[in-house]
Parts: structure tokens; sequence; C-alpha cells
């Protein structure tokens, strides 16, 4: 039995979201997240966030918050790094109200020309996770972002910013991206490598909901050693508080829509 290909489409689990969590009833419909301690904090005091409800993950408590922002209220949490968990947890986000999420997120890149801390979109993924196959038929790659990439980009080119779309390869093993496989995924087109882009992608699509995942460059995989470059943290917090007003603009045009 080839365990990945047995896909079952049906919605209704021993275990569901709604199970776990109930619906906030003030809960916005467009909700903006991301991986980064540090930077989420900021995102809560600068968005000046308030505090609307909690679900968990395992042995960790992820506070929700709603922001005003710009006159438009926005959700906000902090993503679980991984596949299974970051899936997991925007189901339940999912169950508490919310429509869409907008996910921004370090990679790694494969082309060394691009820039640190610059945006990279996605527009497919290499499914080399096994989170997607639970939410998908099996297949090699998934189609990532069908909406609201003409929206973001529009906007970066109002804004004067740089950006790159293309593939990405996500993967669970960060420890197993061995030169051989790096330079197999160059070769089939990816950009960046990335752990939670081609299950959301899956997430979305299963549930019938909107999940719009956009990177930051981060550490560089394109040389004959590895390079962290802004991977730590608290690395270009000035950089990265941006990249978060970046979401929370998108946001506001997607809840305009």
């Amino acid at each position: 039995m080839k365990i990945l290909e047995e896909f079952d489409e049906s919605r209704q689990a021993v275990v569901n979201p709604f199970d776990v969590v109930k619906p906030i009833p003030d809960m916005p419909k467009i909700v903006v997240s991301c991986f980064a301690k540090e930077t989420f904090e900021r995102m809560v005091k600068s968005f000046g966030g308030e505090r609307i409800g909690e679900t968990r993950e395992a042995n960790m408590v992820i506070p929700v918050y709603k922001a005003n922002y710009r006159e438009i209220f926005v959700g906000m949490f902090m993503s679980v790094v991984g596949a299974p968990a970051c899936v997991s947890v925007a189901e339940e986000i999912f169950a508490m109200g919310a429509e869409a999420i907008i996910l921004f997120g370090t990679c790694g890149v494969l082309d060394e020309k691009i820039e640190d801390c610059s945006v990279i979109i996605p527009d497919s993924a290499v499914r080399d996770e096994g989170t997607s196959f639970h939410y998908a038929p099996p297949s090699d790659e998934i189609s990532v972002n069908p909406r609201y990439t003409d929206i973001f980009t529009g906007m970066l080119r109002a804004l004067g910013c740089k950006y790159t779309i293309g593939k990405t390869w996500t993967s669970d093993g960060i420890y197993r991206e061995t030169k051989e496989k790096v330079a197999r995924r160059k070769a089939a087109g990816c950009i960046c490598v990335d752990m939670e882009c081609s299950a959301m992608a899956a997430l979305a699509r299963f549930r019938e909901k909107e999940v719009f995942q956009f990177f930051y460059a981060a550490d560089n995989l394109d040389g004959e050693a590895w390079e962290p470059r802004s991977l730590e943290n608290g690395a270009k917090l000035e950089e990265k508080d941006r990249i978060a007003e970046l979401a929370m603009e998108l946001a506001v045009r997607v809840a305009g829509l």
C-alpha cells in the first residue's frame, strides 16, 4: 500500500476543528499571521492588537488578536513552524470564523542572486511533506496563491518594492536538504525552500477558504557553504516590520473585495 496515495475526500473526521474550538462572534474575516515570535510581538504592539480568543497546539497557547488597521478589523495570530502544526492551527482559525489567512515568513533561497529579506511570492509548490496528502489527491506539485497575487504585486509595484515570483520546495526535513536534492529542485524550477506552503495551499483548496502566502528571503542554500543571512528571528527587525506592514496592507485590500 502506498500510504501517500490514500487520499480520503470525506469532510468528516474522527476529530474535527469545530470539536476543539468554537466560533468567535467578532472574529475578523481576514487574518494575518507570521512565524517569527519577535516580529509577531512587534505587530501586536504596533497595530494595537486586542486579544479576542486563543487556541492551543500541544504544548503552547496561541492567542488570537484583532486590530483596527486603516478602519478595517484584521485578525492576527502567530503560526507554528512545520506543515502539520501550521495546518492544524489554521484549521482552528477558520473554524473560529476567518475566511482568509495572509501568511508570511522566511524561506531559504536556491538562487543566491535573490536579495536577503526581499519578497518572494510562490505560484506553485513541490509537495515534499506529508500533510498536504491528507487534503488533496497525490501529485508532485500544487498551485499556490490562485487569488490576490495580482493585487499584491500591484501594491508592491506602487510602493516600489522588489519581488520575485516562482516555485517553492516545501520540505519537512530541514537537515535533509542535501546538495543533490537542492540541485534537483533547482533543475525543476524551484527558487526557494520552505516548510508549510504546499500543505497550506492544500488546506485552502480542501476547506474552500483563501490562503495567501509570501516569503521574505533568508538563508542561502545556493553556495559552497550555507549562509544563514537574516534567518535568525532577531535579525533585521526593521526590515521585517516593513514586511509585516505589507501583509496588513494586503489584508485591507482583500477586505475591500
